[in-house]
């Protein structure tokens, strides 16, 4: 994925919640998650805004919680950062990915990022400062079933226990599949909400 499919997401923020968006792009096959944090780094450095919120799909997620909880001097987290909405993340990893690595040529198309920092090491604790809000999908519908059985509630992807991390700021979530989450209104607005406000929107 290129970012591209995101579109529909970041125009209803822009319209619905007034945000500017800005699309980054990141390679999880070439490179590993220390190159994809620089690359994120240098990418927020070149935005002009008071604020910014980071909003990440599926394994951009991840790499987003990763880039809010180093402790790395050289590489400082932006001060500008705001709040973090991730859509269906593996952030502890992915049933999924650990059955497809035992296909031919698995890992060569899982690539260094998903092999090393979901299925190797995956995250045990969100330790950053900023609001992290996190949407799980659960309509069980989508090819990570080709490759596990996934044992419990899903997005035909990634488990909902999966998306569930120690340290995030809440959790939620809503009946689409995991491509879904990047499509559906609701998943839109309750992005936008946690964004204005620090949790996601019940009742």
């Amino acid at each position: 994925m290129t970012g591209v499919e995101c579109s529909l997401l970041r125009h209803r923020l822009a319209k619905d919640y007034g945000f500017d968006t800005c699309r980054f792009s990141y390679h999880t096959v070439r490179d590993g998650l220390p190159e994809n944090i620089r690359r994120l780094g240098a990418c927020l450095e070149k935005i002009r805004s008071g604020r910014i919120h980071l909003v990440g799909h599926s394994f951009g997620g991840v790499l987003a919680l990763n880039y809010l909880s180093r402790s790395d001097p050289e590489l400082p987290v932006d001060a500008r950062l705001g709040r973090a909405v991730c859509l269906g993340p593996p952030l502890t990893g992915s049933q999924a990915a650990r059955g497809f690595l035992r296909m031919p040529w698995g890992a060569e198309m899982l690539g260094r990022m998903i092999r090393e920092n979901v299925i190797e090491n995956p995250l045990e604790e969100y330790t950053g400062k900023q609001d992290v809000g996190v949407i799980a999908g659960t309509l069980g519908i989508g090819l990570g079933q080709a490759f596990s059985s996934l044992d419990g509630p899903h997005d035909g992807t990634i488990l909902v226990s999966e998306t569930r991390l120690p340290g995030i700021t809440d959790h939620i979530e809503e009946h689409v599949t995991h491509v879904g989450l990047l499509f559906s209104r609701s998943v839109a607005e309750q992005t936008g909400w946690f964004l204005r406000h620090g949790e996601f929107r019940r009742g």
